[in-house]
């Protein structure tokens, strides 16, 4: 077998990509035609391909790279610790220095009595735990009904069965056999495209109030969770009126249903606090982890648990775990990383100084033809597209096809911008300086009028 290397033609390495490498989400027949898009280098917020171009990352690699690309103190602390001790499992009664270490300083950023944690390899990981715990938590208290947990539609919450179930995404639903049962979905918080005539205030409290008529015909006696992220990421930055988190947290500590906060996105600073829930005045029983919590650097999840559900799991055994639950290495990766969000005061400098900046600019973006909304909180953002701004219409062809679009023109400008049906969405590397938020902007608005100018001459820009 011949191994490539970093120097490897192109074409070679795109060759053994498409041989070998199933791609996520991905239609891989399409995408060995078209070829991959060879990674190679990173450093701060900049990737570099095999062509050597260097392309500035608007998504943080996939929401995670909080502390930038190339911290060699990161680094360090994964070589240091697979020198020390590279594996040992915490099933057995045992446990390991970074990985009580590591909980006890999520137990200290955490808000609240979320004083507990239970580590997995991954946000969808640490989500099924999260069924399961919860389920368990109501068994334990003789209440074994109580299994149902209510989500919402186009909610993400990771891609495995238990996980992909307890998401919205419709599309993953039609594959496998999902959801599973005991999961019940709500209509989410999406103003811009599910609002009418409604203002946003009248449209949050309404959405919240799904979830109450969804407990009272499920029946309170059934339900055991509600789920939600702070803000949907992977649904397209959805972010909701300030009526619905209130009426939310009033509903659930009506029925005394347990509220699950993912920050597998919004947490470690990506909304300008430690975590989304602090951003958006959420006062959750569980939290999962994920993503910032490494800045990538390590695969590792956690649910960081309440002193009244851990009293409950704890009292039994919880047959639940995973082989690499509180890997070392990555948790002291992980630990490191606190360390540099802390130390360097990353987090209040978004807060303060480069949030408000990329506010700012990337609110200009609201003059442009093609976008109908800007929104933005922290470090994450989307654009509506819409060919009609006075009635935020949608396009008339089919959903999407305008994002996909601009997609492709931002990754021709070297700029990475995701699409989510026809919302660019926006999350780069919360080290971001004031000049690399001005070249983002700068690219993003180039790559808005390129798609304009192809969608019209496609004759796409007609509302449906």
């Amino acid at each position: 077998m011949t191994i490539l290397s970093l120097n490897s033609p192109t074409v070679e390495l795109q060759a053994l990509d498409a041989a070998h490498h199933m791609h996520p989400f991905t239609k891989g027949a399409a995408l060995a035609q078209k070829g991959a898009r060879i990674i190679t280098r990173a450093d701060g917020c900049w990737l570099t391909d095999s062509e050597g171009n260097r392309i500035l990352d608007g998504m943080a690699g996939l929401w995670c790279m909080n502390v930038g690309y190339g911290r060699t103190e990161l680094a360090d602390a994964a070589y240091r610790q697979m020198q020390e001790l590279p594996f040992y499992n915490t099933f057995f009664q045992t446990s390991h220095v970074p990985a009580l270490n590591l909980a006890a300083k999520l137990a200290e950023v955490a808000p609240g009595d979320l004083n507990h944690v239970f580590f997995a390899g991954s946000g969808s990981e640490a989500n099924d735990t999260n069924l399961r715990m919860v389920r368990t938590y109501w068994d334990e208290l003789g209440q074994p009904d109580r299994h149902v947990i209510i989500s919402r539609w186009n909610a993400y919450h990771g891609s495995s069965v238990g996980s992909g179930s307890l998401g919205g995404m419709k599309p993953m639903h039609e594959q496998g056999g999902m959801p599973i049962p005991g999961i019940h979905h709500i209509d989410q918080p999406h103003w811009y495209n599910e609002g009418g005539d409604l203002t946003p205030e009248e449209f949050g409290l309404e959405r919240a109030q799904q979830l109450e008529k969804a407990i009272l015909e499920i029946g309170p006696e059934k339900v055991a969770a509600f789920i939600a992220e702070p803000i949907q990421g992977a649904g397209g930055v959805i972010i909701p009126p300030d009526t619905y988190w209130p009426e939310i947290q009033r509903i659930v500590k009506k029925y005394d249903i347990l509220l699950i906060a993912d920050e597998v996105i919004c947490g470690f600073g990506r909304t300008g606090n430690w975590f989304g829930s602090q951003t958006m005045g959420i006062q959750p029983d569980i939290m999962t982890v994920a993503k910032g919590l490494s800045s990538g650097y390590q695969p590792i999840g956690a649910s960081i648990v309440s002193d009244k559900v851990a009293k409950v799991i704890e009292a039994t055994e919880f047959n639940h775990g995973y082989t690499y639950s509180g890997h070392p290495v990555a948790c002291a990766v992980a630990l490191e990383n606190l360390r540099i969000l802390e130390e360097d005061g990353i987090i209040e400098r978004v807060r303060e100084t480069t949030a408000p900046y990329l506010k700012q600019r990337f609110e200009s973006l609201a003059d442009h033809p093609l976008v109908g909304e800007v929104k933005i909180v922290g470090m994450m953002g989307s654009l509506a597209l819409t060919p009609d701004k006075a009635t935020r219409a949608p396009f008339k062809a089919e959903a999407g096809t305008a994002g996909y679009i601009c997609r492709e023109r931002c990754f021709a400008n070297n700029l990475v911008m995701r699409h989510v049906y026809d919302r660019m969405i926006l999350s780069p590397p919360l080290v971001i300086s004031h000049d690399e938020i001005d070249i983002l902007i700068e690219r993003a608005r180039k790559s808005l009028d390129e798609a304009l100018v192809q969608l019209t001459a496609e004759g796409h820009m007609q509302a449906g």
